[in-house]
Parts: structure tokens; sequence; C-alpha cells
């Protein structure tokens, strides 16, 4: 029988402990696996975002007791093994181990559903509720629609850029448009006053994700006057109800751009998933104000687990 006492007090195995490793486009189907298997709903254990990010966030990834482990060097934790639920007892043996192995034994991306499940784990942990990492889950249909008065704004800048601009085209992201997407991204960094570390990182992870575009199972729209590309999207699967909205800009000199390009990606969509996951506003007020404002079906809060080592 499984004793909880005596697995808090084993001592970590260094010898046991998986290396671990660089995400690979060698390793993208045996972690999609997991990810098919266990169907997560954070836009974290997305394998092109985990492949993007990797260098910016020192993102590394192992297998653990068959589950998927993933560790991020800048944020120092572990995210929540992607497999069978660990009992805490179980998690407490992980944190042992990754202390031992010289990491910090703090685990992220705890769900609510696991929190309700092993109330316990409050005996290990200090539980941090993290309200600026929450995902922002939408109805595809309704962000088709924009039906109701909260979406009544973006209809009608939607329809302010149609009267403006009735020759624009939504073109499917490749060829030449890939370059004209990073040079629009590009002059969004030039156009600051103030350089934004938040930017540039995402400005040479959207870089990565188009180096490898069609490999990492990447798809994207773009929003074109005449040659020109006003706004792009992309996206890719997260699970069999969701894609994920990895990356979306618009040109800020034309208006309604932004709602355009949002209204068109969900309408490319809308007969293939249930819902979009257009990922976290980090704390960012405007952003914030700007994803709330679509009105969400659910917002996706993760929980970090802080160890607090057994005596």
């Amino acid at each position: 029988m499984y004793d909880a006492g005596e697995a808090v007090l084993q001592k970590p195995q260094k010898s046991g402990f998986p290396k671990f490793n660089r995400f690979t486009l060698k390793d993208q189907e045996l972690i999609q696996t997991y990810i098919d298997m266990f169907k997560p709903v954070s836009c974290e254990y997305n394998f092109a975002n985990l492949f993007a990010w990797q260098d910016v966030n020192k993102m590394s990834w192992s297998l653990y007791q068959e589950r998927l482990l993933i560790y991020n060097g800048i944020f120092q934790c572990a995210f929540m093994p992607l497999g069978e639920d660990f009992y805490p007892e179980e998690l407490v043996i992980l944190s042992l181990n990754l202390k031992s192995a010289g990491l910090t034994p703090d685990i992220n991306l705890a769900t609510s559903d696991y929190l309700k499940k092993f109330p316990e784990i409050e005996n290990y942990y200090t539980v941090k509720k993290e309200r600026d990492y929450a995902e922002y889950i939408y109805d595809v249909n309704s962000l088709c629609d924009l039906n109701g008065i909260k979406l009544h704004k973006k209809r009608n800048l939607i329809s302010q850029f149609k009267r403006s601009y009735p020759d624009f085209e939504v073109r499917l992201l490749k060829g030449e448009y890939k370059y004209k997407a990073m040079e629009l991204a590009q002059d969004q960094l030039k156009r600051r006053k103030i350089r934004s570390q938040t930017l540039d990182q995402e400005f040479y992870a959207i870089q990565t994700s188009f180096d490898h575009f069609d490999k990492l199972g990447l798809e994207g729209l773009v929003l074109t006057l005449k040659s020109k590309v006003v706004a792009f999207s992309v996206f890719s699967k997260l699970n069999h109800s969701t894609y994920d909205i990895q990356f979306e800009k618009s040109d800020a000199d034309y208006k309604g751009a932004a709602q355009l390009i949002n209204q068109e990606t969900a309408r490319y969509l809308k007969d293939r998933c249930l819902y979009l996951n257009r990922e976290q506003d980090l704390g960012i007020k405007g952003l914030r104000q700007a994803k709330m404002s679509y009105d969400p079906v659910q917002l996706y809060t993760p929980y970090s687990l802080i160890f607090n080592p057994p005596n």
C-alpha cells in the first residue's frame, strides 16, 4: 500500500533524476503525444510556444515517471507535470529532486481542479493564484458574430475599416506575406519611444516561429491593403476543442484593423474548434482592458505552488 508519510521523507536520488533537454523539432512527436493524450487547457503546453520561447525563458523538458516535465529557467519553476495526476506526496518528491539537482522546487500551472482534488497540497506548498497569467478563453462563434451590447464597439470599428478601405483582402500567412508580417512586427518595435523588453522577446519568438512555421504546425492570416500587410494573426491547435492564438499584430494607423483580423481569424477557425485561447495579459493594464472587452467565457487562472520543505 502507498505510504504517504514514507514518501515525503524519502531522499531524492540524484542519479535517478532525468536530464533536461532543449526542445527540438525531433521531440515534437513525443511531446505532442502527451498533449493529445492529456489535453491541457493552458497555452503554455503548446509545442510551438515551447519551441519559440525556449531561449527567451530558458525552457527545457524531460520525462519524469512517465510524465512530461517542463522547467522554466527564467521564472525558476517547473510546470505541473503533464500526465496522470501526482498525489501531493509524490509532487513533494519531485520538488525535492529538483532542489537536489540545483533547481528551484516550485511548481507552476497547477489547476483549480487539482487543488480541489487534493486540498492537502497546502500541507506542503503555499498556493498562489496567478491572475496576471490567466488565459482568456472565448467562444469562437461569439468572436465571429460580435453580437450584443458589449461587442457593439467592435462591430462599429470593423464597419469603419471596411468603409475606409473597401479594397482590403484577407489572405493566408505564407510566402511573401510572412516577410511583410515580420516587417510589421519590427516596425511596431521601432515606433516605441521606450524600449520594451517584453516586445523584444516577443519579436524573437515570432521570428523563431516564422523560421519553422510549417514544421511547428502553425497557420496564420494577414489583412492586406494592396500589397501592404496591416494586420496578421498566428495560431495552432491547442487541444481537441481549442485553438491558441499565439500572435496577433495590427498597424495602429488603420483603425479597425485589429478588430477585423480578430474576427476573420475566428471565422477561419469556427468549423475546427469551439474556443479560442488568446493567452495572457501579463498584468499589462491596456492589454487586460482589451482582452476583457471581448467578453471571454472563461479566465483560465493558474496557481503556483511554492514549496515548503518538510522538516
